[in-house]
């Protein structure tokens, strides 16, 4: 596959190097995504049991501004 790709000329090579980095970029995306969907669930789960209690998002959104100050 390699040399067949070295055979395309440098504007299609560059093309190949695009798409496949593109594709690199897609496929971590995918796997952050998936990563918030497990803490999101792992939070809903923990406040279903009643291992963390709820907050209004006033609250929480005024803690986060006080930690980036």
């Amino acid at each position: 596959m390699r040399m067949d790709a070295l055979k395309l000329s440098a504007k299609e090579r560059a093309f190949l190097a695009k798409c496949l980095i593109e594709s690199l970029d897609q496929t971590e995306e995918q796997e952050i995504e998936q990563m918030w969907l497990d803490e999101a669930e792992r939070r809903l789960a923990a406040y279903d049991k009643g291992t963390i209690p709820a907050r209004s998002a006033s609250e929480a959104f005024a803690e986060a501004y006080e930690r980036i100050r």
